[in-house]
């Protein structure tokens, strides 16, 4: 599906229209990882559906809601869950939020997500400042007709993951006391979890944790000068680490056992960009 420039216009005009003021800073939260919003007390709420050209969230651990706030001094736009290629959506549309983040003003970028770990030293629960990722899905969002409005044809991603933004997480972090891995990210497309064979040739790949999300949202930032910070949980291991049967389940269930860690830690982000 193709979206001409007036269709993000169109989007950004209608939240402009709704919302107290305009953020600064956007963040994705993703599988199980809503808690951060959720723990905010004064916020504008926008369903997903009540957007032009917004998709609906269908996986069920996804609020499906657009939350804007003030964190300390920053006003951040929040996705309380995204969009996913498995869902059945072109890249397009589960980058369509990130375009229209910049429209807003948005100049920062905070995705998370939910990972599997590939690195034997990681265990369920640690949290992964992403250095580089690994794209395994034939696609890019930025496939087709370029609009020039948002980004040029061809573009650099040698500093996907912002050096600066990443020094900048490890001070809060070391400041909170809580302990950061560092990897690079793998996106397979899903929705099914990855086999071992496939698991064994990430390692060997050098990637360091698997998911179905997040590297399109990178791109399309990156694209349109959006500058990206990636921070993965590490909810289980993958598949063929540890002789157990991967569910969603078990995702949402080590996501909200360290929410108390991540509140502190995307808070502690949130507030130092």
């Amino acid at each position: 599906m193709a979206f001409t420039y007036e269709q993000y216009v169109e989007s950004a005009e209608y939240l402009r229209e709704r919302l107290p003021f305009l953020p600064r800073v956007g963040a994705i939260l993703g599988s199980g990882l809503g808690i951060y919003a959720e723990s905010l007390e004064e916020k504008t709420v926008i369903r997903y559906e009540e957007i032009p050209h917004f998709c609906r969230s269908t996986n069920e651990s996804h609020a499906g809601e657009l939350v804007l706030a003030k964190v300390g001094e920053n006003p951040v736009l929040m996705m309380s869950g995204r969009f996913h290629y498995f869902e059945g959506y072109s890249l397009e549309q589960v980058v369509f939020p990130v375009r229209v983040m910049k429209l807003l003003g948005v100049e920062t970028l905070v995705v998370t997500n939910a990972a599997g770990g590939i690195n034997t030293s990681f265990t369920e629960g640690d949290f992964m400042l992403i250095d580089d990722y690994i794209k395994l899905v034939d696609a890019s969002p930025t496939r087709g007709e370029n609009l020039p409005q948002f980004g040029p044809r061809f573009f650099d991603m040698g500093n996907a993951y912002d050096r600066e933004l990443r020094a900048k997480a490890e001070e809060v972090a070391k400041g909170l006391a809580i302990s950061l891995r560092h990897g690079v990210y793998a996106w397979m497309g899903g929705p099914q979890f990855e086999t071992p064979a496939e698991i064994r040739m990430l390692r060997t790949l050098g990637a360091d944790a698997v998911g179905m999300s997040t590297v399109p949202e990178t791109i399309a930032a990156n694209h349109c000068g959006i500058r990206v910070l990636g921070l993965s949980c590490i909810t289980n291991m993958a598949a063929g680490i540890k002789d157990e049967v991967l569910s969603d389940e078990d995702v949402v269930k080590t996501a909200g056992k360290v929410s108390a860690r991540l509140v502190k830690l995307m808070d502690g982000i949130l507030r130092g960009i």
